[in-house]
């Protein structure tokens, strides 16, 4: 890995706005790609989300922290201090909260008119759940993308939060806070970017309304070709009681399982019929159930016949291709993602570890340009804080 700060995004500034779901992860990727991302944290908790020792909060990792009471004016032109020095800002509350606080587009961007203000939110800034609480599974339901996940005869299965907070809320935030600064760059004029989880989750879903509309996806909820409705794309429990995974969609990759299988390919189930499906399942099924998952990774991994055991989240960074393409890294002794993707030239650091809110505040200030006896005014008027979460 590189020094710290390195990567393609060395030399931009971003302002976090701290708050809980995808705003801080999009933050991740921005100082994961190294800019410099400082967290402009509150005094007290907000007592929202999933609460957590600082050092867990993986997605905090990579920035300093400054606490300002933004209940003050002081504070609120701190902030806008230090906007005004900033590349982009991220924000993840509802609409009108910024504005609230004095920190709206309006006087950010009259303070630094090439700022990207990022705003996301589940909802989007306008519409008639604007100003609705929500959570990723909400978003994701209004999109349509939830009614197609899960088994057929199931309800709909909850993938976690990982589709709509960080799959269309993080990185749609991160790329449009990248294209926005590409186009300050290039015509000097900042901009919002208004990044809505149900706009983000609506366009990865863009490939599987292509099949729809082609008439390649007839079928319900588990009844289709990705969604564990075809026995050649889904997983199978092994002797041990562990699972596999098998996803040969072609013809030859279907051919090249089914023989290292054992399976005659010529006499098998034709799965490219559906009529077969559930006869090809159960053949597959039972033959998996002989072996042990280790036993199939054997015979299987690394072959053409579309093949991955199913690792636990503990269970995957040891795994040899992982473990040989650092795909996880080790910060303050904890395992968990490297930055990606890869530059050939201009390679991530390894991030440095959470920081507790406003530890950096100091510092943060004064490499910022803020001058040292207002940073002594901030500190003795309990403008600017700290608090310390990890006793709890």
């Amino acid at each position: 890995m590189a020094d710290a700060k390195s990567g393609p995004l060395a030399g931009l500034r971003v302002v976090e706005m701290v708050g809980i779901g995808p705003a801080p992860l999009a933050a991740m990727l921005l100082s994961d790609m190294g800019a410099d991302v400082i967290r402009i944290d509150r005094p007290a908790s907000s007592g929202l989300g999933v609460q957590r020792p600082d050092r867990f909060n993986f997605s905090a990792r990579g920035r300093r922290s400054v606490a300002l009471d933004l209940k003050r004016p002081e504070g609120v032109e701190c902030a806008l201090d230090l906007i005004g020095r900033a590349d982009a800002l991220v924000e993840g509350f509802r609409p009108g909260v910024m504005e609230r606080l004095g920190l709206g587009p309006e006087p950010c961007l009259a303070r630094n008119p090439r700022l990207v203000f990022g705003r996301l939110t589940g909802w989007g800034q306008q519409g008639p759940l604007a100003q609705a609480a929500g959570h990723d599974l909400n978003y994701i339901a209004l999109t349509g993308a939830l009614d197609a996940i899960g088994r057929r005869g199931q309800p709909p299965t909850p993938p976690l939060n990982l589709l709509g907070d960080f799959a269309g809320g993080s990185f749609l935030m991160a790329f449009g806070i990248v294209c926005g600064i590409v186009n300050a760059l290039r015509g000097g004029q900042g901009q919002v970017v208004d990044a809505a989880i149900v706009d983000g989750v609506s366009l990865l879903a863009a490939p599987l309304m292509g099949l729809q509309a082609a008439g390649l996806w007839p079928g319900g909820r588990g009844e289709n070709i990705l969604d564990s409705g075809a026995p050649h794309y889904d997983v199978y429990c092994c002797a041990d009681g562990k699972y596999v995974s098998a996803a040969p969609i072609e013809g030859k990759f279907q051919a090249l399982l089914l023989t290292r299988m054992g399976f005659d390919p010529a006499t098998f189930p034709d799965m490219n019929e559906r009529d077969n499906w559930e006869e090809a399942r159960r053949l597959l099924a039972q033959r998996f159930a002989q072996k042990t998952r280790e036993e199939w990774c054997a015979l299987l991994e690394g072959t053409d016949a579309c093949f991955a055991p199913v690792l636990s989240l503990a269970e995957a960074p040891a795994h040899p291709h992982n473990a040989e393409r650092d795909t996880f890294s080790t910060i303050d002794g904890l395992v968990q993602p490297a930055p990606a993707p890869r530059f050939s030239r201009t390679p991530a650091a390894t991030p440095t570890p959470p920081e507790a809110p406003g530890e950096s505040g100091e510092a943060v200030l004064r490499d910022w340009g803020i001058a040292d006896d207002r940073i002594a005014e901030l500190a003795k008027t309990g403008v600017l804080g700290r608090r310390d979460e990890n006793a709890a």
